[in-house]
């Protein structure tokens, strides 16, 4: 634990993480279930700092069958996912909340939207810096190095941090 920043509060059986626990890891990702044998393994759920969830069946450490659910409530469901498809591209808080009245857009879920910092994209978990390539969560942690097919998917999907001029530029 010292060495992964790690935090386990819970029981132990012959010296290994075992029976009803609480894991903390580093990132502030926190796990509350069963542990047999040093693992994840029984009932147990990922509670993740931004407010989402992973509630699973894991076996020696590996998801058996389990369920996503984002911070605003909206679940997950790998066989009948529509939402924001081209079926219907509603936010979720318009599913349950309505839609704005017209000429009021709605960019993100969350609104009012997050502010992005100049010259960065809002990537989902963070802000992406296109030039250092680097992730940064929202309250300014390193996450991650992007790579190539990350920042590529960033730049051409990603909300800006700028504004753009779109459509007919006039001729001066």
């Amino acid at each position: 634990m010292e060495y992964t920043g790690s935090q386990y509060i819970g029981e132990f059986v012959d010296g290994r993480m075992e029976g009803k626990a609480e894991y903390i890891l580093p990132t502030e990702t926190k796990y509350v279930g069963e542990m047999k044998d040093g693992m994840f393994h029984g009932q147990g759920t990922l509670y993740f700092p931004s407010g989402s969830r992973f509630d699973a069946v894991w076996e020696k450490g590996l998801v058996v069958k389990g369920r996503y659910t984002f911070s605003d409530g909206l679940q997950y469901d790998a066989e009948n996912w529509h939402y924001c498809d081209s079926y219907d591209r509603r936010f979720y808080t318009e599913i349950c909340h309505g839609l704005k009245p017209a000429g009021i857009s709605q960019l993100t879920n969350m609104d009012p939207p997050r502010e992005i910092p100049p010259g960065w994209y809002d990537c989902g978990d963070g802000f992406y810096n296109p030039t250092t390539r680097i992730v940064k969560d929202y309250r300014g942690r390193f996450l991650r190095n992007a790579d190539d097919d990350e920042h590529e998917w960033i730049v051409r999907t990603c909300r800006k941090g700028w504004d753009e001029t779109m459509g007919h530029k006039p001729k001066l």
